[in-house]
């Protein structure tokens, strides 16, 4: 069973590079999850089987202050989805014959009768003056796991920094390197700037009314996904842009390799993906959202992708990139096969 958590499209498109593996280690996938992240599943791998868990009903406030306010007052809706998804694993449990269990960021998708794994970059878990309590939280549900899979490298550079990182612990970590469904291609530029839109709402939304103002100020031709999983996919023009409502992964790769500059959301996923593309970028964290707004600054600090926030990124800021590196791809190859040796029946 491989069950990544619905926030945003993050979680689901990381867990395509390992459906793909584990199908080439003759695996068969169940995929478990809910809302758009199992949609984007289901497209991608329509011939697999896949179970509805409960939807934890993350939403983000519409003010980045709020950010936390919010996450404590939808946290009994989120406790009472976790509840419900354990008694849902347990009856799954005792009428099939799973092998195992890779759960990417769900807190209650793991049973002590099959090896279950956790992927998660967040061993700190980042929310200011509360840091060190919600990290400690999330460590002790990780222990719940046999395995925990942290999807970068062990080493300097990495790219999680202190997130994905902890100077002392007692967990089975395995740093399984970054993960990205992308691959990179030589291929000529036909887009100037690619916008690349994700996430919960009402931010997912907010941005893209923002940016749908500002790309009427760039010179040049714009492809802008805004991210929105829908049944049948659609396109249209609006003054200088190519927009999709969402791109697959073969299409997604090619449009990222054939744009100059892409500029989206400093999601973990999204800076695996572009420094697997090896791309120049432009970062905007999602207003009060912790783990977003560290890897942003860190990355500008590292001279490698510029920021601004939501409130004060323009158009014209784009010209800073210039001034930066990009991201670059950092060099692991992952055997597949000693990593699922654990779960091969004894």
């Amino acid at each position: 069973m491989v069950a990544p958590l619905n926030w945003g499209l993050g979680h689901a498109t990381r867990c395509i590079p390992i459906i793909r593996a584990l199908l080439a280690e003759n695996f068969t996938p169940v995929i478990a999850s809910d809302g758009v992240a199992l949609q984007l599943l289901q497209k991608e791998f329509p011939e697999l089987e896949t179970i509805v868990l409960p939807d934890y009903q993350i939403e983000y406030a519409k003010k980045g202050k709020n950010f936390k306010l919010k996450m404590l007052k939808d946290s009994p809706k989120m406790l009472k989805a976790i509840s419900k998804e354990k008694k849902i694993i347990k009856k799954l449990m005792k009428e099939r014959n799973f092998a195992g269990i890779i759960s990417d960021n769900r807190l209650g998708v793991y049973s002590k009768k099959v090896p279950s794994v956790f992927i998660t970059h967040q061993l700190n878990v980042l929310s200011g003056a509360t840091t060190w309590i919600s990290s400690k939280i999330h460590q002790s549900i990780i222990k719940k796991f046999d395995e925990c899979w942290v999807p970068d490298v062990a080493g300097k550079p990495n790219l999680s920094g202190k997130l994905g990182h902890l100077k002392k612990h007692s967990l089975t970590l395995k740093y399984i390197g970054p993960l990205s469904r992308l691959q990179f291609q030589e291929l000529p530029n036909v887009y100037d700037l690619m916008v690349m839109l994700s996430g919960p709402e009402p931010q997912r939304t907010m941005l893209e009314e923002k940016l749908f103002e500002e790309v009427k100020h760039f010179d040049g031709k714009v492809l802008f996904v805004r991210g929105k999983i829908e049944a049948k996919q659609e396109q249209f023009q609006f003054l200088n842009c190519d927009v999709y409502n969402f791109m697959q992964s073969d299409a997604l790769e090619k449009a990222f390799n054939e744009s100059a500059l892409v500029l989206s959301r400093s999601g973990y996923t999204t800076v695996m993906d572009l420094a697997k593309l090896q791309k120049k970028a432009f970062f905007i964290p999602t207003p009060g959202q912790f783990e977003q707004e560290y890897l942003a600054k860190r990355l500008q600090k590292q001279q490698l992708v510029p920021m601004a926030t939501q409130d004060d990124f323009s158009i014209a800021q784009l010209a800073r990139v210039a001034d930066f590196k990009g991201l670059h791809q950092i060099d692991y190859e992952e055997d597949y096969a000693e990593l699922f040796h654990l779960f091969q029946r004894k």
